[in-house]
């Protein structure tokens, strides 16, 4: 094997062995998501019904009209 062959080899696998290391390392400080507990309260409340202020707009623009 030629002397820069041997360079690259032992660059490769010095990478992979690093990429392992800091995967297993991430790995092992997070949580699958769906594994987490949730809260009591982890539902928000109902929301409050809203006025429907482009149909009383209309009402009022066709009771005018109807003067």
């Amino acid at each position: 094997m030629k002397r820069s062959k041997k360079i690259f080899v032992g660059l490769a696998v010095t990478f992979f062995i690093a990429l392992a290391f800091v995967s297993f390392d991430i790995s092992r400080k997070t949580t699958f998501p769906g594994a987490k507990a949730k809260p009591e309260n982890h539902t928000s409340p109902a929301p409050k019904s809203k006025k429907d202020t482009v149909r009383d707009s209309l009402a009022a623009r066709s009771a005018v009209h109807l003067m």
